[in-house]
Order: structure tokens, then C-alpha cells, then sequence
């Protein structure tokens, strides 16, 4: 049996929802050369990312500054304000899990965005 896959494209890239279930959500994202997801939080969704491939700036709070790269897992708490952004030259890719009560994409509250949707 196929299912369909639901695809979203943003203005930093896209992303695949691999699976989705009662407990949890998993997408493939990509991000493009030299472009950034909002600063943002969730009311109720934790989120863990797992780099694949290319490096990965993230921030969580208002000033926290991590480098991570293929194989390292970032856990995003609910609540905790967070962005990741593609410094390379080439698409940036990771797993996001979300785990929580809510995998709906209204539970996005955004502090800053590049892209003027604050």
C-alpha cells in the first residue's frame, strides 16, 4: 500500500512528513543554502532534530549558539524558544521528531523571522 506523503515548502526550503501517528510526528526538513527557520517556540510539542547532512547553526533561548553537524541530536524542550539555520553552501538536512499532545502547525508561536511572518 502507498501513502500519500504530505510535502510543505517554505521560503527556506521544505519539508516531508515521513510518519504521523497519536504519539508523535516525524519530518525530513531541508534547508536551503544560507537560509533560516523563524526563532520560535511550541505550547505542546517537544521536538529532537538529527542532522544527516551539512552544518547546522542553532539557537535556543534568546542567545544560545550551538554548531552541530551529521550525526549529532539537538532536543528542543516545549516552550524553549528555538531557530536552526544553514550557514553552508549546500541544503542542510535533518530528521525532526516531535513528541507531545499536539503535532499541529498553529503551535508555532514566532519571536523573529526572515521572512515577515511575525
Amino acid at each position: 500500500m502507498t501513502e500519500d506523503r504530505e510535502v510543505g515548502y517554505r521560503p527556506w526550503g521544505m519539508y516531508e512528513v515521513l510518519h504521523t501517528d497519536d504519539h508523535c510526528k516525524v519530518k525530513k526538513i531541508t534547508v536551503k543554502p544560507r537560509q533560516k527557520l523563524s526563532l520560535q517556540s511550541h505550547k505542546h510539542r517537544r521536538e529532537t532534530w538529527i542532522i544527516l547532512f551539512g552544518v547546522a547553526l542553532f539557537q535556543r533561548g534568546d542567545d544560545q549558539i550551538s554548531k552541530a553537524v551529521a550525526g549529532e541530536h539537538i532536543v528542543i524542550e516545549k516552550e524553549e524558544k528555538h531557530r536552526i539555520e544553514n550557514t553552508g553552501e549546500e541544503d542542510l538536512v535533518f530528521i525532526e521528531v516531535q513528541t507531545g499532545e499536539s503535532f499541529d502547525e498553529s503551535d508555532i508561536v514566532r519571536y523573529e523571522d526572515s521572512y515577515g511572518r511575525v
